[in-house]
Parts: C-alpha cells; sequence; structure tokens
C-alpha cells in the first residue's frame, strides 16, 4: 500500500513539473526572413533600412535620408517591428528623392541635434566631440535603436556603384564545396565587441530578437545550402589584434574549417598599420601551421562615428589595404571600411549606430552577414 502510494505522488509531482513547464511562456525568437539577409545592394528592395529622423528645433520639420532614391515606400516601422505607420499622416516623401519627411503631429520619434549629445564628463565613457561641444549620447542598450526608424521601399536596381563584394568560387573553394555539397560547416569567429553582436537586439532579449552578425552568417549558411553550420564565436570585447594572437590554441581547438578574423575597431586607437598586418599575418599562419586546409575570411572593420575625437578615421582604409595584401587561394576580404564609407557619404552615423560610437545596429549586423555570405555563394535569390 505505501509502494502505491509513493507511485501516485510520484506522478502527481510529474504532471505538475509538466504542467508549470507547459505553462511557462516560449522565449521570443528572431524571425529568420531570406530577404532581410539578401544583400542591400542587390535587387530593388531594401528592407528595414534604419534611419534616424533629426528635427529643426526651428521649424519643427523632422527628416532622415535612405540609401537609395526611393521608388514607393513599402513599409515604415518602429525598430521593434510592431508599430506601421502611416503615409501621409505620419510621413512624406517624393519619388525619386532619397528623403523622408515627418509632418507635424507624427507619431515617428526624432530628435534634435542637441538631444545627441551630453555634458562632458557626464558619462560612463569620455566621448568627446570633434567640434568640442559636449559628448557624443552613449547607449549602453538599446537607447539608439528605440530611437530609429526601419523604412522598406523599392527602387531603380543596379545603383550601388560603390565597392561590393562578389562570390569568386575559387577564393575559398574548399568552404563552398562543403556548403554545396552539404556537408557539416564549422566556423570560428575571433573578433571584438561588434563580432560578440554588441547592439543587435538579440543581446538584450529585445524585440526582433535578431542576432549579431556571426549568427547570423552561421543562419544564412544553413538555410540557403541546407547543411550543417556550426558558429563557434572566441569574440570578446575591447580587444585587438594583439589579444587575437593570444587565443590561435583556442582557434585550433574547435578545429574549424573556415575561421572569421574581425579586428581593427579597437587597433585603431593606436596600433600602426605595419603592426596590425604583421600580427594579422602571424595569426593566419598560427593557424594554418596546424590546420592548413582551414579557410580564412578576414573583416575590414566598420567605421566608427566621425565626430569622436579619440577615433583615427583615416587608418580604416589603410587598414584594409593592409589586410588586402594577405589575399591568396583560402583567404579572402569582407570588406566593410568600403560599405561604411559609403553610408557616411549618402546618411549619419546615427543612422546605422548601435551605441553612438562603434558599434552597429540591427541594420548594421545584417550587412556585415550580406557581405560575408556573399563571399561563400551567390547573394540573389
Amino acid at each position: 500500500m505505501r509502494r502505491s502510494k509513493r507511485y501516485t505522488t510520484a506522478i502527481l509531482l510529474l504532471c505538475v513539473l509538466n504542467q508549470a513547464l507547459a505553462d511557462e511562456p516560449t522565449k521570443p525568437e528572431w524571425k529568420y526572413s531570406p530577404q532581410l539577409l539578401r544583400p542591400f545592394w542587390q535587387g530593388d528592395v531594401v528592407e528595414g533600412e534604419s534611419v534616424l529622423f533629426i528635427r529643426n528645433e526651428q521649424t519643427g520639420e523632422a527628416r532622415a535620408s535612405v540609401l537609395f532614391p526611393i521608388r514607393k515606400v513599402l513599409a515604415v516601422r518602429n525598430s521593434v517591428g510592431d508599430v506601421t505607420f502611416e503615409q501621409g499622416k505620419d510621413y512624406l516623401w517624393n519619388a525619386n528623392s532619397r528623403e523622408i519627411v515627418l509632418p507635424a503631429g507624427s507619431r515617428i520619434v526624432s530628435q534634435t541635434p542637441q538631444q545627441l549629445r551630453r555634458p562632458a564628463k557626464s558619462q560612463k565613457y569620455q566621448l568627446t566631440h570633434r567640434d568640442g561641444n559636449g559628448e557624443i549620447f552613449f547607449a549602453g542598450r538599446l537607447e539608439y535603436a528605440e530611437m530609429q526608424t526601419l523604412i522598406t521601399y523599392s527602387h531603380e536596381p543596379s545603383l550601388w556603384k560603390s565597392p561590393h563584394p562578389k562570390f569568386n568560387p575559387v577564393q575559398l573553394p574548399q568552404t563552398v564545396a562543403r556548403l554545396t555539397n552539404r556537408q557539416p560547416l564549422t566556423i570560428v569567429t575571433l573578433g571584438d565587441s561588434i563580432s560578440t553582436g554588441a547592439n543587435a537586439s538579440a543581446i538584450y532579449e529585445a524585440a526582433p530578437y535578431q542576432p549579431g552578425y556571426p549568427e547570423l552568417v552561421r543562419r544564412e549558411l544553413a538555410e540557403r545550402f541546407g547543411s550543417a553550420v556550426v558558429m563557434k564565436n572566441l569574440s570578446v570585447g575591447g580587444t585587438d589584434t594583439g589579444w587575437g594572437l593570444t587565443q590561435i590554441d583556442k582557434v585550433i581547438e574547435a578545429e574549424p574549417n573556415l575561421v572569421i578574423l574581425a579586428f581593427g575597431m579597437n587597433d585603431s586607437a593606436g596600433r600602426s598599420v605595419e603592426s596590425y598586418q604583421k600580427t594579422t599575418r602571424s595569426m593566419i599562419e598560427n593557424i594554418r601551421k596546424k590546420l592548413p586546409e582551414c579557410e580564412i575570411i578576414l573583416v575590414a572593420s566598420m567605421l566608427g562615428n566621425r565626430d569622436w575625437v579619440t577615433l583615427n578615421h583615416d587608418v580604416f582604409p589603410q587598414y584594409r589595404d593592409a589586410l588586402a595584401e594577405l589575399i591568396e587561394p583560402g583567404i579572402a576580404l569582407a570588406d566593410l571600411t568600403s560599405i561604411w564609407t559609403e553610408f557616411l557619404n549618402r546618411k549619419k552615423d546615427w543612422d546605422q549606430t548601435g551605441n553612438g560610437v562603434n558599434h552597429p545596429n540591427d541594420f548594421g549586423h545584417r550587412v556585415y552577414a550580406q557581405v560575408i555570405t556573399t563571399l561563400l555563394g551567390p547573394g540573389s535569390r
């Protein structure tokens, strides 16, 4: 009888536990969409391009620009994606213009330039503005995303004339062969805070829950090719190539088929171009001593905020050119530097920044993934 009682009690406890688990809310996830990861320079639609509307204090009018002259606005949403704004009521646009204007009474958030500044030495990090008037507003979480708006629009095709990656099947032949033959692929990413996914919404468990670019790369390759793709991310914030060189044993331990090396933002604070190239070359050589078949993608970093006095913008194209000199069969260059240079010719840093100074937002992380995955297969689908 006692045994029967214990058995009944155990069954009841198990039922209660199962019910509790069933009642627990499902953790939200980012919804994969091939359209979101289609390279922005391909086709005739840009999906969810981020802008930050800047308001004129005198007139009250707010404006922002997108990358291409607009043929038709298809959707305007907040960065969370749960509010769709109305044309005519919330925003206005003219065909063949890159500019969108907010009329009086618009529900779309806007800021004045002064609101994107803070008094000197008032923040955790000192981000002195280049004009000496206070500091750039720093976002530790998703403060910029909350100020940004997502524009989906159509445009005339083939308008991006600036440098962009092109698929070359002989550049990374073994990785391409693995993907096309649906063989397992192991990737290691080694980089700084950008590569940790910093300021992507998933990091803060906030809508739309989009991960940083390494996971986007993994997901896109797995979906596109039907391969089992494993991503091991060894990136750590605040690091540079010198630190990366000390982590090669961990890279080798993962036995990757492909390694993504993504440094430069923190190196720019003081590392010479010669040292940057030498240290990167050493990372490559040390990986290939133990893994001679391993292929490598070198990432030339996005640009940080030009208005940050500490940042040396001149060094980024020099770093990119130094990486380009290391290219050979089995080693490819993901040139985000050229992409961001043209971004900043057409728009403002605050349109695609994640933290105000040196991280991308969700849109920027998607661009990183678009550039990298284009090196591994035709991007248009």
